[in-house]
């Protein structure tokens, strides 16, 4: 099934999936290419926006979240995976320790923690789970919605390396963003490997970082295919020092709204899209779908009103937004069922291991899905995108789609990897 496209401006993106499946040797070689230069993360997942003119991520993220929405078809490729990513860091790998949030009473995020502990587990490792929660001072169970139980323990440090009570890891999964900074606990682990690395976490991590990445990398793509980056790229500008209580930086987000969506209007205008351009005003560090609102006029964020100050004050873990991002607004025409929905793509090493839509029936085109009310589809990747099938009509094949979301969401990946060799503190410097 290829959820219903809502739009009559699908030329341009049945153009790009043509343009897509008709390069994909070269597209294959060119990602070879560059994961021969560049490491992937672990893991991430990427959400893509298909406007019908324009397809591109608006997000991506490096402690995905929601294992638990694969379909079970997809479990192998996740496990195969797995395996190729493991040993490719740390091959005679025994132990994993898992490091979830701490908010772990969420059902639909321990489930996601019981898929992870599942993948790793058919890839070959004994995993177990470490809580970062110092309240956790002996084995505590936790049920889950399905009727079985995980089992989080207390962390145990020594000199160099972090572990449970008899239970020395060679490897250590993040599977927590560290919105709220890093613990003490896992800094100076210089004998075990940590993954994701601690400056891929929120403390460290800016989204307009990522998306100067993602746009070097857009432009490197659309030169092989020979097409308009802005295609396939999010246009953004960010504003570095903002207060919305105290209403400082206001003038930096006016006029950079202005700048941003003078730049949209103009592309809109070469392409013949009659649309009215809108922005998506967020938090530059953090996740949840919280700080988050749209902007389609410089005078939308002059003077604000006390409910939408406070809602984009604070993100995750109570902590204040003083840097937020301007993204251009990609809409979404694609349909589950009438609501309005966004595919989400999940990848482990460099391999796209599966996905599913985020629908959220309450929310329009232009808003943000990743909220309260969502729900997410897996039908939609049921298939495999892995297998496209060259020569169908553009738009009418799930493979073809999909496929071409792949490609969307591991230039996002490829991006992820630029980012992290930028702001990594090890970094060795070359002059």
């Amino acid at each position: 099934m290829v959820p219903h496209l809502v739009t009559a401006l699908n030329g341009p993106i049945n153009e790009l999936e043509a343009r897509i499946l008709e390069s994909m040797p070269a597209t294959e070689r060119w990602f070879r290419l560059e994961w021969m230069e560049h490491t992937p993360p672990f893991y991430c997942s990427v959400d893509v926006r298909n406007a019908g003119f324009k397809l591109a991520p608006v997000d991506t993220n490096l402690f995905p979240g929601g294992w638990n929405n694969l379909t079970e078809e997809m479990l192998p490729l996740a496990v195969q995976a797995a395996m190729a990513a493991i040993e490719k860091i740390c091959p005679e790998a025994k132990n994993l320790l898992l490091i979830p949030e701490k908010h772990t009473r969420n059902p639909f995020y321990l489930m996601n923690v019981k898929r992870l502990m599942q993948i790793f587990h058919q890839a070959g490792l004994n995993v177990r789970l470490g809580s970062l929660d110092e309240s956790v001072k002996a084995p505590t169970q936790l049920d889950l919605p399905d009727g079985t139980q995980l089992t989080l323990e207390p962390l145990v440090r020594s000199r160099g390396r972090l572990g449970l009570k008899h239970f020395d890891p060679c490897t250590i999964l993040l599977n927590n963003d560290l919105s709220g900074g890093v613990p003490k606990v896992l800094e100076n682990l210089y004998e075990q490997y940590l993954l994701p690395p601690l400056h891929a976490g929120w403390a460290v991590r800016r989204k307009s970082n990522h998306f100067q990445a993602y746009e070097e990398v857009a432009k490197k793509f659309a030169k092989l295919l020979g097409m308009d980056p802005w295609l396939i790229n999010p246009l953004y500008a960010r504003c570095g020092e903002v207060n919305f209580h105290e209403r400082s930086g206001e003038e930096c987000l006016a006029s950079n709204t202005e700048a941003l969506l003078g730049k949209i209007r103009r592309k809109y205008k070469e392409y013949g899209i009659s649309e009215k351009p809108f922005l998506i005003v967020k938090a530059d560090a953090g996740t949840y779908g919280m700080g988050i609102m749209t902007v389609r006029d410089a005078k939308d964020v002059i003077d604000l009103n006390r409910r939408t100050r406070n809602k984009m004050s604070v993100v995750k873990e109570g902590l204040e937004v003083t840097e937020v991002i301007l993204q251009e607004g990609v809409p979404t025409y694609e349909r589950v069922n009438e609501a309005v929905a966004e595919p989400v793509v999940y990848m482990l090493d460099r391999y796209v291991v599966g996905g599913f839509y985020r629908v959220h029936a309450e929310r329009g085109v232009d808003e943000n899905l990743n909220a309260p009310g969502a729900s997410f589809v897996p039908l939609a990747f049921a298939e495999s995108g892995h297998l496209p099938r060259p020569g169908e009509k553009p738009g009418a094949s799930a493979p073809n789609r999909f496929y071409m979301y792949g490609v969307i969401a591991r230039l996002a990946m490829l991006a992820a990897s630029y980012e992290l060799e930028a702001t990594d503190p090890d970094a060795e410097i070359y002059d």
